[in-house]
């Protein structure tokens, strides 16, 4: 079997590049691109950035648009909006995902087998041999083990910002994150909505010199953390509930047993605070169990209309049915 290439691409490709101040490596990023997939539009969305990053992007014939709204996941927004394609490659403007990948992300899209692939820095442990930043890898493993442990699936690179998925993918997809949180929002959205979801293995290089990070290894992990939760409890509010009614009811028991057994054998309450913190737990536990199910029949008939306008985004941008 030949080697899929970008000859075998059949159809549009839109590269889109956020970026922030990347006047050290975006010109290179746009040339391999161009190299790699001669036929893709490729889009840089300068996010303000005061180094010159958009008129160098302009310089190697990229299509430079602005962003003001600061943080890529209001950039990821604007450029799903604006560009339209059968195909979408994301990628950082840092130089350090390898183009040479590109048609292995689109190839499992482009076959039918993915909606959505994610370039897995991980696997070959070239994210580990190039990144000297260490909390960087533990973030990444604890928002993996989150993942694997709310929603059932394993994913060997969470926080990669390499990734493609096709039109009815993007165009479906309701980012709400406003920065860094996008990777860990479009990965749980696509296993919450039961995507296809190939990981292709990828060599990682780390930053050329004068290029530094905008990541903020414990702000921004904060905010990937709270974007869990907050899906969490849009997605699985059940589960969440359930979980604190559970915790609730238990501690009202731990509270409220002796009393109930010195009330068997005394047919007295001596301790009647104990009493009242014991009802006031259980009650909670059961007020918390009952908002789940309430916010699970909603989310249920939320995911119920999704699949519908799934359906309709096929009919619109997906491939036509033979007849």
């Amino acid at each position: 079997m030949s080697e899929f290439t970008a000859r075998d691409i059949d159809g549009s490709v839109a590269v889109l590049i956020p970026c922030y101040n990347e006047a050290v490596t975006i010109a290179k990023v746009i040339d391999d691109f161009k190299r790699e997939l001669p036929e893709a539009d490729i889009y840089v969305y300068d996010n303000n950035s005061s180094d010159g990053t958009g008129d160098i992007a302009r310089e190697h014939g990229a299509i430079v648009r602005t962003e003001t709204r600061q943080g890529k996941g209001n950039v990821v927004r604007q450029m799903i909006r604006e560009i339209d394609a059968d195909y979408y490659i994301m990628v950082d403007g840092d130089d350090t995902y390898p183009a040479e990948a590109a048609a292995s992300l689109i190839e499992p899209l482009v076959n039918e087998r993915a909606d959505m692939t994610v370039g897995d820095r991980l696997s070959n442990g070239s994210y580990g041999e190039e990144n000297d930043r260490a909390f960087h890898g533990l973030g990444n493993n604890l928002v993996r083990w989150l993942i694997k442990v709310i929603y059932g699936f394993e994913f060997h690179d969470v926080m990669t910002g390499y990734r493609a998925f096709n039109r009815v993918f993007a165009k479906t997809m309701p980012v709400i994150s406003p920065a860094f949180e996008i990777e860990t929002e479009l990965s749980i959205h696509a296993v919450d909505k039961r995507w296809r979801v190939v990981e292709v293995p990828i060599d990682y290089r780390d930053r050329p010199e004068g290029s530094y990070s905008k990541l903020s290894t414990f702000g921004d992990g904060w905010k990937v953390l709270k974007c869990i939760g907050q899906l969490f409890k849009d997605y699985r509010p059940l589960a969440l509930f359930g979980w604190l009614a559970l915790i609730l009811v238990i501690i009202g028991l731990i509270v409220g047993i002796p009393v109930i057994g010195e009330f068997n054998s005394t047919g007295q309450v001596p301790r009647l605070p104990s009493a009242i913190v014991a009802v006031a737990f259980v009650g909670a536990g059961m007020l918390s169990f009952s908002c789940g199910l309430i916010l699970d029949t909603s989310v249920n008939n939320h995911r119920k209309d999704y699949e519908m306008s799934v359906i309709e985004a096929y009919r619109r941008y997906g491939k036509k049915s033979e007849k």
